[in-house]
């Protein structure tokens, strides 16, 4: 399976926050298409990253990694590192999408600087990776911003740009509703973002935070192909909430 074929289908992957490399290779193992590392929103280090790009990539899973910010040099090492890709938070205009795109790509399609280390097999497979990078890397914009939705025909017909991915509680929070998703002016944000990637044709989709199956039904039936389905430390804590409600009920 190449990177670029997951954006052909349905793809779905989950997030990780915490950094301990068996927390990824059990979600890696439980069959999701890709898996992100959230450098975003966690305390996980490069080095723990590193270590989690592995452990996902042995299993056939493909790894990626949410960076912290749009940073050319966190870019570049988590690709030396072994990510196949990134997902770049807080896109806004199309002059950020192409800044991600350069910092992905070498030269001539983009800027990056080149080294030898995980990625290049540490000097031993450079030339197999030059080829892949230009290929298979993948850039993935999140759009988490109405200024993001307002200019999204421009972010998603940047060169290099694969998919998409919607923050849905940044973006209730640039409208002004933080965490109201039934709000009339998040869903007009929604349809206004999967009329336009739709007509041109770029796949993408959502985070579903909450583990909830029903809403990963209904996400598959809106039109998503790129669905990020709950998070390491969601999952955790609604297993367990929901096994001692269970028995708490009992004792009633």
């Amino acid at each position: 399976m190449t990177q670029k074929s997951i954006l052909q289908r349905l793809s779905i992957g989950s997030w990780i926050q915490l950094g301990h490399p068996g927390v990824a290779e059990i979600m890696a193992s439980s069959g999701f298409d890709w898996l992100a590392i959230d450098l975003e929103h966690s305390t996980i280090t490069l080095r723990e990253a590193e270590d989690l790009i592995r452990v996902i990539g042995l299993k056939d899973v493909i790894p990626l990694v949410r960076l912290s910010s749009n940073d050319a040099v966190q870019i570049k090492r988590v690709m030396d590192a072994g990510a196949h890709g990134v997902i770049v938070p807080m896109v806004k205009t199309p002059e950020e999408a192409r800044y991600a795109v350069n910092a992905v790509r070498y030269p001539p399609e983009g800027e990056r600087s080149i080294g030898l280390a995980r990625a290049q097999g540490y000097g031993t497979d450079f030339a197999r990776y030059f080829e892949w990078q230009k290929r298979e890397s993948l850039v993935i914009v999140q759009i988490e911003h109405i200024d993001a939705v307002n200019n999204l025909e421009g972010i998603l017909t940047v060169p290099g740009v694969d998919a998409y991915i919607v923050g849905p509680y940044d973006l209730t929070g640039s409208l002004g509703i933080p965490g109201d998703f039934e709000a009339q002016q998040y869903l007009d944000a929604i349809d206004q973002i999967q009329r336009i990637s739709h007509r041109l044709q770029i796949p993408g989709g959502i985070h579903i935070v909450e583990p909830d199956p029903k809403a990963l039904h209904e996400a598959v039936r809106a039109g998503n192909k790129f669905i990020a389905y709950g998070v390491d430390t969601r999952m955790l804590d609604t297993s367990c909430r929901i096994a001692l409600q269970s028995v708490q009920e009992l004792n009633r």
